[in-house]
């Protein structure tokens, strides 16, 4: 089968590899369609832990069931599923094993023609979405609806506000947020970003190339009771800023790396928690399908590519200029 794989360092090929053996509470599925998420890119470049060459990438996807494991109900064969990247959250549901791993890294994940895994990762796919737009959701949409409502208490009428606007995590938030019934801001570098954004309902936006971005939202908005952020540095004590009492900052990464100091003594004036937040277990899983459904919502989808240009799919992510996820076609 064809796959894109990890070969060296900071090196990604299509191959020809062998089609994955079923085991007894396993399926196999034809994929159909995948898509790109920052964890791709970050293995790609060597940032990120354990990882295994010739690995097959990839955490999205969504495929035909065509064969089932001696344990597994054939009703499953023929079903178009989308597949859940955690692998052994484990038994406490407020944080992961150590045992924890995501799909494409190490083990093989969606970036193939076909993938084996448990039978419990499957799930039906939303009904109001085709495969292309099901394959956008997995690992961003479930890193989002934990850090907005396991962590982030999202709820009708609070001042929310989105940062980076753009990333796959940042727009899932920012719709679940929506449609929660919260009043959402946005912050992004990029002017386009911040009218879609707008047009997309959010009650406002602001451009964090602006020294002093922070100052006006305190002013004219009163605040925010929740922060969603993915890129931590500095600006967390800018966050911490314009938060409401006992307002809750919930970050997912750190892509600007540590702040060089933390506002301890507004923090604990306040009672303002500062929150990290990652993935989510296999009950948040569901309830985000469901909650997705009974919305309606759609992934911001960039465009869809054949699988022949998944590479230049990558290189393309790698820039920040895309607005929406890039999906795959296999």
């Amino acid at each position: 089968m064809k796959a894109l794989v990890l070969t060296a360092p900071r090196k990604i090929e299509i191959l020809d590899i062998p089609e994955p053996k079923v085991l007894d509470d396993q399926v196999l599925i034809r994929m159909k369609a995948t898509a790109l998420n920052k964890r791709d890119q970050f293995i790609r470049e060597g940032k990120y832990p354990d990882i295994k060459l010739q690995t097959v990438l990839g955490s999205d996807g969504v495929g035909e069931v065509v064969e089932v494991g001696k344990e597994v109900d054939d009703a499953w064969v023929g079903q178009e599923v989308i597949v859940n990247p955690n692998v052994s959250w484990g038994e406490d549901q407020r944080v992961q094993s150590r045992s924890y791993s995501i799909l494409g890294m190490p083990a093989h994940g969606t970036m193939g023609e076909y993938l084996a895994v448990n039978v419990d990762r499957i799930h039906a796919i939303p009904g109001h979405l085709t495969a292309q737009e099901a394959a956008a959701v997995p690992l961003a949409g479930l890193t989002a609806y934990r850090a907005c409502f396991h962590h982030g208490k999202v709820t009708e009428g609070i001042n929310v506000l989105i940062s980076g606007f753009g990333g796959g995590v940042a727009q899932f938030a920012f719709q679940f947020s929506i449609a929660a019934g919260a009043h959402v801001f946005v912050t992004s570098g990029s002017k386009e970003k911040i009218k879609r954004a707008v047009a997309m309902g959010a009650a406002g936006g602001f451009n964090y190339n602006q020294p002093d971005w922070y100052k006006n939202p305190w002013k004219t908005k009163g605040g925010f009771d929740v922060v969603i952020d993915s890129a931590g540095g500095d600006q967390i004590n800018n966050f911490v800023k314009i938060m409401r009492p006992a307002g809750r900052v919930v970050f997912f990464g750190a892509t600007n790396g540590l702040p060089s100091s933390l506002d301890l003594y507004r923090m604990f004036w306040n009672q303002i928690t500062l929150q990290g937040s990652t993935m989510g277990n296999d009950q948040e899983f569901e309830e985000m399908l469901q909650f997705i459904e009974k919305h309606k919502i759609k992934p911001v989808v960039d465009s869809v590519r054949p699988f022949e240009d998944i590479i230049s799919a990558f290189d393309d992510m790698a820039s920040n200029a895309k607005l929406g996820k890039l999906v795959v076609e296999i």
